[in-house]
């Protein structure tokens, strides 16, 4: 299958919680030429963008539907929004009444299958929307008007752009969890709950595999595999609402189990506990703390890297070590679920697959 034609010029490259305030608050896109794209008389309406945005959602109650009513309605102003609803039919009910005539909600296309529904909800989006620059994200993603334009100058050059998402408020798990991000973000890029792709070039590469647990990975690679050009520009910083702590904590062996398509991570994750034993019986502690140190140091780098300290409070980089020693032990637990049961719980059925490797992807494509 041919690559999509772009013009020249490429690049490489379901949470829910209350914020503090409704809206698309906090810090804009570290991309100055965001902020002047932004920029206008006071008052000004701002013009449309000619971008889709697809939100995929399944809810089992609406504890977060005023909040998510108030950002989607600042949204529509600005993108075509559609929002592909899986929650069961009263709860579908109940949004169809809070959302008419504010945006497109619409079921997901009973004729796709696949055990991850939230590809399936994309599926049935980006085939609906009415325009060539589509957003796709999660249900607790804020983007800002700056972050919304950005994207959208990106992809009259890429395939498919990763932006950094950061944790605004931020309680105890999210400073935990940004340890990830910002180790992440030194070693490479993090992956973020939105991405944003053509729609010509999803199309043409028919999607992305709904029978996978790490769908953004899937649909990266899947791009890359297809000939795609991808920007994950390190200063494009997008809002991201934390989960309340106990999805936190049913999260931890299902992130984990992501590893498994990513070797490297795999084996390194999978070497903390060892390592940690190997130290404390040879009663060396000094080894532990250089280690530490070390896991420290380098997530500042990733916090400090493209204007990261705006958004990633100096504390966040202590986390990173503690983030580590969890996914050393949860890396063993997600091995195990994989041996032991042949995958890991998601949305009531068992995944094998985390996602497949470009090699794979790529032989399918042609």
């Amino acid at each position: 299958m041919s690559a999509p034609t772009r013009p020249a010029g490429g690049a490489t490259g379901d949470d829910r919680a209350r914020p503090p305030a409704p809206g698309p608050t906090g810090p804009t896109s570290g991309d100055e030429s965001a902020r002047a794209a932004t920029a206008g008389p006071a008052g000004d309406r701002p013009r449309p963008l000619p971008m889709s945005y697809v939100l995929p959602l399944r809810w089992a109650d609406d504890a977060g539907l005023a909040e998510l009513t108030d950002y989607l309605r600042w949204l529509a102003t600005r993108v075509e929004v559609t929002v592909v609803d899986g929650s069961a039919p009263e709860v579908f009910a109940r949004h169809a009444r809070a959302w008419r005539g504010l945006l497109r909600h619409v079921p997901p296309d009973p004729a796709l299958r696949g055990v991850n529904g939230k590809v399936v909800g994309v599926l049935t989006g980006v085939r609906a929307a009415r325009h060539e620059h589509v957003v796709v994200a999660d249900d607790d993603v804020r983007y800002d008007e700056a972050g919304l334009r950005a994207v959208h100058r990106l992809l009259h050059r890429v395939d498919l752009v990763r932006p950094q998402n950061y944790f605004d408020p931020l309680p105890w798990h999210a400073y935990w969890d940004t340890g990830r991000t910002l180790l992440n973000r030194a070693l490479g890029a993090d992956y973020p709950g939105t991405l944003a792709v053509r729609r010509s070039t999803f199309l043409g590469m028919g999607g992305y595999d709904p029978d996978v647990l790490f769908e953004n990975l899937e649909l990266i690679r899947t791009v890359r595999a297809y000939g795609g050009t991808e920007a994950a520009p390190a200063g494009l910083y997008v809002r991201r609402l934390p989960p309340d702590t106990a999805h936190f904590r049913g999260q931890r062996v299902r992130q984990a189990y992501d590893d498994l398509a990513q070797p490297v991570r795999l084996v390194t994750s999978l070497a903390v506990l060892p390592a940690l034993a190997a130290a404390t019986l040879a009663r060396r502690p000094g080894l532990l703390l250089g280690a530490a140190a070390t896991t420290v140091g380098l997530a500042e780098v990733g916090r400090r890297r493209a204007g990261g300290t705006a958004v990633f409070p100096p504390a966040t980089a202590l986390a990173a070590p503690l983030w580590l020693l969890e996914r050393g032990v949860c890396a063993w637990l997600a091995v195990g679920r994989r041996v032991l049961f042949g995958g890991v719980r998601y949305a009531g059925t068992r995944v094998r697959r985390a996602a497949h490797s470009e090699r794979a992807l790529r032989r399918r494509l042609r």
